[in-house]
């Protein structure tokens, strides 16, 4: 690596991270559509500074031309879920992904870090084209639960702050709270269908209000305004009722209504 080129060499990366992100962002899409549970919560991505990349070359005794080879982590993707089981099912997307792959995993699920660290990683080869042809790269992929990554983040400003010698005082905090998010997750997993019971009545709220706006919208091009307004008042003292029963039959009532005025339009 020719450190005076870094951003030329960092440059496959960067496009590395906003593919995948915009990939795993789609697949989020395509559960949400469907109207699946999608396992994937949050999707973030990074590129290892150069401070950073030449800190860890260093650290791990690695000269900088064996940089690209031996840092498997230079581009970054961390996947957000809210239940530990479905790291499973992100590992397993992942895995049968015919553009990824995985040439090595950690299981920090299973077999935490002595400092309580918990992560699911995933290394893979990902393929990029940039003006200079086609570039085979490593990124590293970061599977954790909400939890899980708040903890990480706290973890790792500390150990910046104090360059990797965390106070002994201050570590038994960190095992502690690593302990209670064990706890917090695995009673978010007790309850998981119950939470993902509400989820689902929240989104199909979402829908049929989104579905009842968009015809009062277009009735307003072609109904006259006291309809317009007899309409909006039901659809508020329905909609501050929380029924969700007469949402939805209010939402097929004005579906009849407005296939009649496109009725009426095309004769």
């Amino acid at each position: 690596m020719d450190i005076q080129l870094w951003r030329e060499i960092l440059d496959p990366y960067f496009l590395a991270v906003d593919e995948l992100k915009v990939k795993f962002q789609h697949l989020k899409s395509e559960y949400n559509n469907a109207g699946e549970y999608c396992p994937i919560d949050q999707i973030e991505g990074r590129v290892k500074s150069i401070a950073s990349i030449i800190e860890k070359a260093q650290k791990k005794d690695i000269p900088l031309d064996e940089i690209e080879d031996r840092l498997v982590d230079i581009a970054g993707i961390r996947i957000i879920c809210q239940f530990v089981e479905d790291i499973q099912t992100v590992v397993n997307i992942i895995k049968n992904r015919v553009d990824m792959n995985v040439i090595q995993e950690k299981d920090y699920i299973t077999n935490s870090k002595p400092s309580g660290y918990r992560s699911y990683h995933l290394i893979i080869e990902y393929l990029v084209h940039t003006t200079k042809g086609a570039k085979k790269l490593k990124a590293e992929i970061q599977i954790r639960t909400l939890a899980m990554d708040f903890w990480a983040t706290i973890e790792h400003s500390l150990q910046y702050k104090y360059k990797y010698n965390i106070p002994q005082t201050i570590k038994t905090r960190l095992s502690n709270a690593a302990n209670a998010i064990i706890v917090l997750d695995n009673e978010m997993a007790a309850v998981r269908d119950e939470i993902m019971d509400a989820q689902d009545s929240l989104q199909l709220k979402d829908n049929i209000v989104s579905d009842i706006l968009t015809n009062v919208q277009n009735l307003y091009k072609v109904a006259n305004k006291r309809e317009i307004i007899k309409i909006q008042d039901e659809f508020l003292k329905i909609y501050k009722d929380g029924d969700l029963y007469e949402l939805e039959k209010f939402r097929k009532e004005l579906d009849i209504i407005s296939e009649s005025y496109r009725a009426q339009s095309l004769m």
